[in-house]
């Protein structure tokens, strides 16, 4: 534990604007909150955390992992523990150290990923902080009833987190986005940048996603071979029932930015 603190504790960000954590299924909630971009200029983004509970210990995972003011943090420790912390998205992770500093968390990364501060890797090769253990499609999850699908030819890697309960919850980083329009939490900039960019839509696939990570189409459009109701995004609204068909039109379309 000590060797953690020591690694991560110069390296924590703030905690930023968020809002109040809501339940909606079973053992998950989800907040969401602000994020500043890496970026010369300054905008700020939406993005979302989710909260899993295990019924029979008590302790909690994070996904999309996002700080948390001091009142968003009591709020958190009333559900249960913090034990683990996913990772499942590349260009995440920027708060995954301090769970692990506050509360000895477990960080789970998926293989190839690596923590750096800016979106580039080759600008920026420098890593701050390393996860505990990196995942791949057979690894053991701390979480029961669970699967992870990893899109191999993204770079950097990103993962699916699929929860067999609900007819099938989906959790994604990047990839599945359902933002209709901007929040409260997007600043004046990333509202012009982001129209532009075409990530105010419902039930995307996210532009910048495709842009940069630059997946392979096959391997995208096989997200329609998982069994799923509901989709729990990293940036955007939950979109709960029905939506695999939600989102199955933009994933059978143009994946601009795709190979």
């Amino acid at each position: 534990m000590d060797q953690k603190v020591k690694q991560d504790t110069h390296k924590l960000l703030p905690a930023m604007a968020h809002g109040t954590i809501t339940k909606l299924f079973n053992n998950i909630w989800v907040v969401k909150g602000a994020m500043k971009m890496p970026m010369l200029m300054p905008m700020k983004i939406s993005r979302s955390m989710v909260i899993l509970k295990d019924a029979d210990s008590d302790e909690l995972t994070l996904v999309n992992s996002m700080r948390l003011s001091e009142t968003g943090l009591a709020a958190l420790e009333k559900l249960g523990k913090v034990t683990n912390v996913i990772r499942i998205a590349g260009f995440h992770g920027r708060d995954d150290g301090f769970y692990r500093q506050r509360y000895g968390a477990t960080v789970y990364a998926i293989k190839g990923q690596v923590y750096i501060r800016k979106f580039d890797q080759k600008s920026s090769p420098k890593e701050y902080m390393q996860a505990d253990s990196y995942l791949d499609k057979d690894s053991p999850l701390p979480i029961k009833l669970a699967r992870l699908k990893i899109f191999e030819s993204s770079n950097p890697p990103e993962a699916l987190l699929l929860l067999q309960q609900d007819g099938g919850v989906l959790l994604a980083g990047d990839s599945l986005q359902n933002t209709a329009k901007p929040d409260e939490y997007v600043s004046f900039l990333a509202r012009k940048m982001m129209g532009k960019m075409g990530f105010f839509k419902e039930y995307n696939v996210g532009p910048g996603w495709l842009q940069f990570a630059k997946p392979n189409a096959a391997e995208v459009r096989s997200i329609l071979d998982l069994e799923f109701d509901h989709v729990l995004p990293g940036h955007g609204e939950p979109v709960i029932g029905g939506a695999k068909e939600k989102y199955r039109p933009v994933i059978e379309g143009d994946l601009k930015g795709c190979h």
